[in-house]
């Protein structure tokens, strides 16, 4: 079948992205052909398009398709898609108004499908979960970083505090601020730097809040109680969930992955020196064999309950996302983030699926009108 026709019983599906004046467009381009290798696979066409290219009132627009060793990226004539896999690279390029309004027309138009339109906020999250009793308790107690008095009342309750920005990203502008009675300088702040992280020391809450300050300059930021997670070895760990909706337009969860942190890491996020473990061999250490496989069925429930919510409280149709879940000590399960916009999981078999998710899902919404 020459790879320009599609089949006629599948969606012609758009991988959307901004242009680049140089590179023709941005995001991740091995992600890309993966995704496009594997629609060509289950009999699909799939081509990425800018928000510039995608014109909505043309039946023929101009999308961008790998060579066959997927150097050369070809521009080439492509049919309208049925449904919009929208891939904008990051926050910035989604807060411009032209990639805005494009959105905003997908989700309008009578016959094509976007899902995941926004980048999620860690605030929004949060109260989210809180509507519904069933999640709220996977929730650490969590305020806005208004001013230093929110520090006071939230170092009543727990000796120590994340502070993340509302918009952050693999780990970046995470502090952790300690409070130690016993101590010369009793405040500890904690600043990830990339794979390092610097420690500062104070005797006052007010030196520390100016610190504090100087590090997050004008990004809005939550505080967060810490949970003391179960550790590997003196590490911390988490767990990492792949949700994706299947050929039902159902929930289901692809994978789950842990990740351990860095050895001087105050977060578990690769970039930031963490690394990709499996999640049982994680357990077993802390919990016990029978205890860890009773943890890790919980899992994935947990995770659906959560990624449910997420969506109904959103008012968005979602297809994706991951999720970092934290284990305390006691086996509980604690809800850190979610990305709705997931990078690419590197355990093979959680990959090859998630790939196909998109094509399964793609095809349920195409099935139904909007």
């Amino acid at each position: 079948m020459n790879s320009r026709i599609p089949d006629l019983g599948k969606p012609v599906i758009a991988i959307l992205t901004t242009s680049d004046k140089l590179r023709q467009f941005r995001g991740n381009r091995e992600n890309f052909r993966d995704i496009i290798r594997t629609g060509k696979e289950m009999g699909y066409l799939v081509y990425v398009v800018t928000v510039r290219d995608l014109k909505l009132d043309e039946p023929v627009i101009n999308g961008y398709v790998p060579s066959s060793n997927g150097r050369i990226w070809y521009s080439t004539p492509m049919p309208l898609p049925q449904v919009v896999y929208n891939r904008i690279p990051n926050r910035e390029e989604e807060e411009r108004a032209s990639v805005a309004r494009k959105i905003a027309e997908c989700l309008e138009h009578p016959e094509i499908h976007l899902y995941n339109p926004n980048f999620f906020n860690k605030w929004n999250l949060f109260e989210w979960l809180k509507e519904s009793r069933a999640t709220s308790k996977h929730v650490p107690k969590t305020r806005r970083l208004r001013s230093a008095s929110t520090l006071v009342a939230m170092l009543k309750n727990h000796d120590s505090l994340y502070l993340k920005p509302e918009n952050g990203k693999a780990g970046k502008g995470i502090m952790r601020l300690k409070y130690r009675l016993d101590a010369n300088l009793p405040y500890r702040l904690q600043i990830q730097s990339g794979k390092k992280n610097v420690t500062y020391k104070a005797a006052s809450l007010d030196r520390v809040w100016a610190r504090i300050g100087k590090e997050r300059g004008a990004s809005r930021y939550i505080v967060q109680q810490a949970i003391e997670l179960a550790a590997h070895h003196g590490r911390p760990f988490d767990l990492r969930v792949l949700l994706q909706k299947n050929g039902k337009g159902a929930w289901a969860v692809t994978g789950i992955g842990a990740r351990l942190a860095g050895a001087r890491s105050i977060t578990t996020h690769v970039p930031r020196g963490g690394s990709i473990e499996e999640p049982a061999s994680m357990l077993e250490g802390t919990f016990g064999a029978e205890r860890a496989a009773a943890i890790l069925k919980s899992v994935p429930m947990t995770a659906l309950l959560i990624a449910r919510q997420i969506e109904r409280a959103s008012g968005t149709m979602l297809g994706e996302m991951s999720m970092d879940l934290g284990v305390d000590e006691e086996g509980g399960l604690w809800f850190f983030e979610a990305n709705s916009r997931p990078m690419k999981f590197d355990e093979p078999a959680i990959r090859k699926l998630s790939l196909e998710r998109i094509f399964q899902f793609s095809q349920h919404l195409s099935r139904h009108r909007k």
